[in-house]
C-alpha cells in the first residue's frame, strides 16, 4: 500500500511539475509592452498582455489572450482586441525589448562614433539625438511614437547623452575649447 501512495505521489508531483513549467513558459513568452499596429487606426499603440492569467490558463488548459493595457485605453477599452493576432503570430517580434535592440544593432553613436554595442538594459541604455542636438532616452518616449522617434532621431551612447544632458541643464558650468 505504501508503494502505490508513493507512487501517485510521485505522478501527481511530475504532472504538477509539467503543468508548473509549462505556465512559466508561457509568461515569459508573453510578458513585457509591446509595439503592435491598431487594426482600427493602423498607427502604433503600447500593449501588455495579461501573461499571468494567460500563464495560469496554459498550466490548467488552453491558454486565452488577452491584454492587461493598452495605450488606447480607457477610450478604446470595449475594442474586440484584434491585435491580439500580432502577438500570436510574432510575440517576439513586437516586444519592445527586441524592436529597440534590432534599431540599435550595428548603430553607432552619433556623437562620439563608438559603437553603442550590447544594450544593458538597467544600467546606462542609450539615448536618441534629434536635430536640435536635444538628447533623451528612448525609454522616455511614449512607446506608441517610438517608432516614429527612431524614424528622426539618431543614436547616441549613455556617455554622451549624459554629458549633452549636463551641457543643457548647466551650461554655466560648461567650457568649450576649441580643438587642437
Amino acid at each position: 500500500m505504501p508503494w502505490i501512495l508513493l507512487a501517485l505521489a510521485v505522478l501527481l508531483a511530475s504532472t504538477l511539475g509539467v503543468e508548473f513549467v509549462r505556465g512559466l513558459r508561457t509568461y515569459r513568452k508573453y510578458r513585457g509592452k509591446r509595439i503592435i499596429t491598431c487594426p482600427e487606426t493602423h498607427r502604433d499603440a503600447a500593449v501588455r498582455v495579461a501573461a499571468g492569467k494567460v500563464a495560469v490558463e496554459a498550466a490548467a488548459g488552453a491558454p486565452h489572450l488577452q491584454l492587461s493595457s493598452c495605450s488606447r485605453w480607457p477610450e478604446k477599452e470595449d475594442c474586440g482586441q484584434d491585435c491580439l493576432a500580432q502577438i500570436k503570430s510574432d510575440p517576439n517580434g513586437c516586444l519592445v525589448q527586441t524592436i529597440v535592440n534590432h534599431w540599435y544593432a550595428g548603430q553607432s553613436c552619433v556623437a562620439c562614433h563608438r559603437p553603442i554595442g550590447k544594450i544593458n538594459w538597467h544600467e546606462h541604455p542609450p539615448a536618441l539625438m534629434d536635430e536640435q542636438l536635444q538628447t533623451v532616452q528612448w525609454n522616455e518616449v511614449p512607446l506608441e511614437h517610438l517608432q516614429e522617434t527612431f524614424a528622426t532621431h539618431q543614436p547616441v551612447c549613455w556617455d554622451c547623452h549624459i554629458a549633452q544632458t549636463f551641457r543643457r541643464e548647466h551650461a554655466e558650468l560648461v567650457t568649450d575649447r576649441p580643438p587642437h
